[in-house]
Parts: C-alpha cells; sequence; structure tokens
C-alpha cells in the first residue's frame, strides 16, 4: 500500500503541483515564530520544548486522523495518506524554476534569471555572471529534491504502519532546522541537532541516489572528499555527489553585494554549468526518483511472490 501512495502522491504532485506561497507552510512559518519570540531565552532546553510543541502535537493530529479514517474506511485512510505526502512534497514547483532560469540565460535574458533567482533563493542575485546563475540554480534544486521530495519519501516509508506521520517528521524537522539556524544563543541548537539525526539516512540515501543516476565514481570520490568542506554538511553531501555524478563544478565564488564571496569547489571535473546543465541536474533527479519507484515496485512484486 505504501508504494501505491507514494505513486499515487509523486503523480498528483507532478500534475497539480503546489505554487508559492503556500498556505499551509506560511501559517506553520508564523506558529514557528510566534513559538521563537515565546521560548527564546538563549537556553539549549527553551529550543527542545519550542521544538516539541512545533512537532509533536502535529504528528500526534495527523496519526489520530489517520487512525479515525481508516477505522472508518481503508480508501478514507489511504487517501488521507496520499493528501498529507502531497502537500509535504514541493519538488515540482522548484523544478519548474530552475527550468525557467534555464529558459531565461538561453534566451540571454540575464537580468530576469537573476530575478527569479533571488526570489527563489533570498539575497542579493543582482550581480551574478551567467555561469554563477547556472551554478547555484543547480545548487538550490539539488537541495530543493533533498529536503522536499527525498527526505519526505524515505521517512514516509520507515514510518507508514504510523500514517503519514515520517513525511510530517521529515518536513517539520527541516523547516525548524532552517528557520532557527540563525536564532541567536543555544535556542536553536536542538532543532539542528534533531535535524542533522533525522537527516543521517536520507542525506546518504540521495547522495547514493545521485551515484547511481550519473557517474558512480566520481560522485562517490566528490562525495568522500569535498563534502565535509561545504559550509553546511547537510548541503554538502547532495551538491558533492551531485557534480561528481554530473562532470561540472558547483561552489566557487559568487558576488554577492560589491564582494566576492569565496566557496569551496565542488566537483571532479572543470566544467563549469550552463543553462542546458540545470536541465541535466532536473533530468538526474527525476532519474533518481524513477530509480526509488522501481526498487519500491520490485519489493511489492516479491511480497506478491512470497
Amino acid at each position: 500500500m505504501a508504494f501505491f501512495t507514494v505513486l499515487a502522491a509523486v503523480a498528483l504532485e507532478h500534475l497539480r503541483p503546489l505554487r508559492q506561497p503556500l498556505p499551509h507552510y506560511q501559517q506553520y512559518a508564523r506558529f514557528t515564530q510566534w513559538l521563537e519570540q515565546k521560548f527564546n531565552a538563549n537556553a539549549f532546553s527553551h529550543g527542545a520544548i519550542a521544538w516539541g510543541l512545533a512537532v509533536v502535537p502535529l504528528l500526534l493530529g495527523v496519526w489520530l486522523i489517520d487512525r479515525l479514517l481508516g477505522h472508518i474506511s481503508p480508501f478514507l485512510g489511504w487517501i488521507w495518506n496520499v493528501a498529507v505526502l502531497y502537500f509535504t512534497l514541493g519538488f515540482k514547483y522548484f523544478s519548474d524554476d530552475a527550468e525557467r532560469i534555464a529558459q531565461r540565460l538561453r534566451a540571454g535574458e540575464l537580468d530576469a534569471a537573476r530575478v527569479q533567482l533571488g526570489a527563489w533563493r533570498g539575497g542579493d542575485t543582482s550581480q551574478f555572471s551567467a555561469d554563477e546563475v547556472a551554478r547555484v540554480t543547480i545548487e538550490q534544486v539539488m537541495a530543493a529534491s533533498h529536503r522536499q521530495m527525498f527526505g519526505v519519501l524515505l521517512w514516509f516509508v520507515l514510518l507508514v504502519p504510523f500514517g503519514p506521520v515520517g513525511a510530517v517528521l521529515f518536513r517539520t524537522a527541516s523547516i525548524l532546522a532552517r528557520r532557527w539556524v540563525t536564532t541567536q544563543g543555544y535556542f536553536g541548537l536542538f532543532a539542528q541537532r534533531a535535524y542533522h539525526a533525522i537527516n543521517w539516512l536520507p542525506l546518504r540515501l540521495t547522495g547514493l541516489t545521485y551515484a547511481i543516476a550519473g557517474n558512480f565514481e566520481d560522485a562517490t570520490f566528490c562525495w568522500r572528499t569535498q563534502a565535509g568542506s561545504w559550509p553546511e554538511l547537510e548541503d554538502g553531501v547532495v551538491l558533492a555527489a551531485g557534480a561528481g555524478a554530473m562532470g561540472i563544478r558547483l561552489g566557487q565564488a559568487i558576488h554577492v553585494g560589491g564582494e566576492t564571496v569565496w566557496r569551496p569547489e565542488l566537483g571532479s571535473a572543470q566544467t563549469d554549468p550552463d543553462a542546458d546543465s540545470i536541465d541535466s541536474a532536473v533530468s538526474m533527479i527525476w532519474r533518481g526518483l524513477v530509480i526509488w519507484m522501481v526498487a519500491g515496485l520490485l519489493v511489492v512484486i516479491a511480497g506478491w511472490i512470497a
């Protein structure tokens, strides 16, 4: 049943992708901001309490609704699982953004590509060159594929006996880690550690997926030798493996606010990405998803045969 739930949710997300702004995300963001205002006293324990209040009631509610609907009708329970998984996914609207940026770069509309990337990524992109736009776009789409697709799907499958609790757990942990990362003091430390633990397995499976979908040897080499140099280790594994799998260079310097920001170089090739590389990155990610779906189908078939 888990396979068909994932298949239905992925198909729905592909055919009817969510679009920004996301009302459920905005409401949850306001709730997390309120928790931070109420509990942030620069203490680790306060951050742990706030994290629990932001995550546990939501997980409990999702599980109770799943039990209730499943008791009424297994079909209603299945619909609930598909709906929750659909609203916790969100890669398609990011991949569409990446493809639009690639189209603008090919058309020579660098300023328009900068504006769209800035709206997606945040921060100043007004001085990015075409190469920088392409590099950062690929980095964004690879990181988004992990946070909003592969990690969600893995945790959904791992906790499938509890309904869609796993998908909600991963997404809420990811959101809190990103929203509270800049919080002063120790308040956000628990959110970072919780996400690090929850993300340990999905992160490595995403890196392995990129390696299988691309150049396996280069992907694993870059993963081993370069991931630790990236400022955010959670993204370093994904980006290093993805750069190696595609045979391109990511990272390097970007120009922000009149200054040059130096970043580690990722990848084993000397090829700088371009607009076509953005499309290739999106294609590699979808190939990775197909690999996961085929693996899931084989498990289902093996269960039927057994």
